[in-house]
This record gives structure tokens, C-alpha cells and sequence, in this order.
């Protein structure tokens, strides 16, 4: 029984750690908050708020009950193992077994214990350098990504699109909801690069496109980050489109603009003016928060000293389909040999690559 306690006070031990690192009490004072805001008289008089307070308490509850549960069983565990009852050891031997188990598969968890980690993403993809290559390039991107969201299990809306010219797309925007979403995405933040023999050109040469990624948390609630009216320029204009019935009539496009910054958002995807300025003023907000993660990450590269590494580089991977087949992360080393599975979607490797490198970064 002696070697059976060791093993389950080491697993409470790791346990308190782990707890620690996911910063579990700061995310039960945030459910108490929210569960106070629920149980108010008057909570209901704003449905919508209200149904957006739900949601969060929901989500924190899936996030912190599992760590509850298996901290429990575990400090339970150790009480029986404590009565010395050899007959129960074979039972208690499972059990442990068991709790084990589990908190080796919920370690992943504490990759994605950033601030943002656990909110939906907002990703956008822009062609560059290469001319149609490129916004060919950018739409194998596009469909990468989406058949990556689908098979996690995760949501994939078009926020806006913009087409090329004579193929695939200039740019795109996409709102990415499911659990981790922006936590999980957050490694594709860079510049993409492709290596091909083009299929846009009669002597189908050898031809290096760029795409750019952006990957945001969105940003929803007006509460996590506060901008002044007074900072904000909106415009409104008339939506393009290729003609038809679908085009607007309206002036229903509009470009919110953040003067102090002069970070600019245009969105045209929807018919209500009012509908496209929520959606501009969620991705100005998520902007505003990148925009300060990286003036903290900068800070801290200054502080630890100019040998450390930018996060953000201007390649973070290459995909080379010819004159052989590869694709490598610049920043993990990672690799693999058939980019046709990464192209559909096989990106779960290239990204738990990138937690495992940056666990324990601030």
C-alpha cells in the first residue's frame, strides 16, 4: 500500500501545480460573478446580455467542474488508501490508474491557459506577393482552414471576401466559434509561403506565392475592452459585388476607423448597416487586443534580451509542393512530407507543436 499512496500524493502534488498554472481560483471568482449576475431579479430585462452572460458561465463551468472532479476524487482516493485496507487494494489500484489517466489527458488543457485562449477567433487571410498565385494560394488557405474547423468540431462563419481577379480570393475574414478555438489558431498568426510549378503561367515555372494570417480572439463584449466614441471615424458606403440581385441598393457598408491608432475595419458582407457595424466594431476590439499582446510580448523580448526570437516572424511556415514535398514550421521544426493532408485540413500536429514550444512563455 506504501508505493500506492506515494503514487496518488504525487498525483496530488502534480495536481496542485497544474491547478496553479490554470490559474483555477481566478476562474472561480469569474463564475461567482457571473452566477451573482444570473441570479439577479432584474437579469432577464436585457435577453440578449442576458443570453451572452449564460454563455460564459457555461463555458467556465465545462472548463473548471473536470479539474474539480478529478482534485476531488483524488484527495478521496488517498483517504480510503489512508483505512490500510489491503483487500481494496486491487480496486484502489484501479482507481488510481484511472485518475491518472485522466489528468494525462486534461495536461493539454494547460497549453491553453492564456488569457484568450478559450474564446472564438477571427482569422483573415490576404493574398501577397505572386499576383494570381498568390490569391490562388490564398484560397487553398481558406479551404485548409476550413476543413481543419470541421473536423475539430468547430463553427466556421464568412464574415467577408473579398474575390480575385482572375482566381481564388484577395482576402477573407472568418469567425471561428468552438471551445479553444483562438487558443488552437493562434499558431497560424504569420506569413505563409508557397512553393509550386504555377498553373497560371504557359510554362508552368516554378513559382514562390505569400499569404498573410491573422488570428484574433473575438472580441464581443464591449466590457473587455472599453474604446471611446470619441476615438472612433465611421464611414458608410455602398456595397460592391459582381451585379445581380444580391447587390445592396443602400448605403449599407461601413469602415470603422480607431483615429488614435488608425487601425481600420470595413465590412460590407451583410445588409444592415447596423449588422456590419457590430461586426466591424468586434474585429477593431480583437485588433486592439492583439495590437496590445504584442506591445506586452515586445516588452518582454526587451527585458529577456535581444537573443530571443520574434513570435511573430515574416514566415512561420513553407509548404513546398515541387521540385519535392515538404511542409516546415521556421519557428517549431516541425515537419512533414505530405503537404496534401496538411491542404485538407491535418493541422493538429504543425499546432500542438507550437503549444509544446511555447508552454511556459509568458
Amino acid at each position: 500500500m506504501h508505493d500506492l499512496e506515494a503514487d496518488a500524493r504525487q498525483l496530488q502534488e502534480d495536481l496542485a501545480v497544474s491547478l496553479k498554472r490554470l490559474k483555477l481560483n481566478d476562474l472561480l471568482e469569474r463564475k461567482k460573478t457571473l452566477d451573482a449576475q444570473v441570479g439577479a431579479p432584474d437579469f432577464w430585462n436585457n435577453p440578449q446580455a442576458a443570453a451572452e452572460v449564460v454563455k460564459q458561465q457555461a463555458k467556465l463551468g465545462r472548463r473548471i467542474e473536470p479539474w474539480q472532479e478529478l482534485q476531488q476524487n483524488t484527495d478521496d482516493l488517498l483517504e480510503l488508501i489512508g483505512l490500510g485496507d489491503s483487500t481494496m487494494q486491487a480496486d484502489l489500484t484501479s482507481q488510481l490508474s484511472q485518475l491518472q489517466s485522466e489528468y494525462t489527458s486534461r495536461k493539454d488543457e494547460l497549453k491553453l491557459a492564456g488569457p484568450h485562449d478559450d474564446y472564438d477567433a477571427i482569422l483573415s487571410i490576404y493574398a501577397g506577393a505572386g499576383g494570381t498565385d498568390a490569391q490562388d494560394w490564398a484560397q487553398m488557405l481558406l479551404r485548409m482552414y476550413v476543413r481543419w474547423a470541421e473536423k475539430s468540431g468547430l463553427e466556421v462563419k464568412t464574415i467577408d471576401e473579398s474575390a480575385g481577379d482572375e482566381a481564388g480570393i484577395k482576402s477573407v475574414t472568418l469567425e471561428i466559434a468552438g471551445p479553444f478555438a483562438y487558443g488552437k489558431l493562434k499558431s497560424e498568426h504569420g506569413v505563409h509561403r508557397l512553393v509550386r510549378l504555377s498553373p497560371f503561367n504557359s510554362d508552368n515555372l516554378r513559382q514562390t506565392s505569400f499569404a498573410k494570417v491573422d488570428v484574433l480572439p473575438k472580441i464581443d463584449r464591449p466590457e473587455d475592452l472599453e474604446i471611446d466614441d470619441k476615438d472612433l471615424r465611421i464611414d458608410v458606403y455602398r456595397s460592391g459585388g459582381h451585379g445581380g440581385q444580391s447587390v445592396n441598393t443602400t448605403d449599407s457598408a461601413v469602415r470603422v476607423t480607431h483615429v488614435p491608432t488608425n487601425i481600420s475595419v470595413a465590412i460590407q458582407n451583410e445588409r444592415s448597416q447596423l449588422q456590419n457595424k457590430e461586426t466591424a466594431l468586434t474585429i477593431l476590439r480583437s485588433r486592439l487586443i492583439q495590437l496590445q499582446m504584442e506591445q506586452h510580448k515586445e516588452r518582454l523580448d526587451e527585458l529577456k534580451g535581444p537573443n530571443q526570437s520574434a513570435e511573430w516572424g515574416n514566415q512561420i511556415r513553407s509548404y513546398v509542393l515541387h521540385p519535392y514535398k515538404q511542409v516546415k514550421d521556421v519557428r517549431t521544426r516541425y515537419e512533414t512530407t505530405d503537404p496534401d493532408a496538411v491542404l485538407d485540413g491535418d493541422l493538429d500536429p504543425f499546432i500542438q507543436a507550437y503549444l509544446d514550444a511555447t508552454l511556459g512563455q509568458s
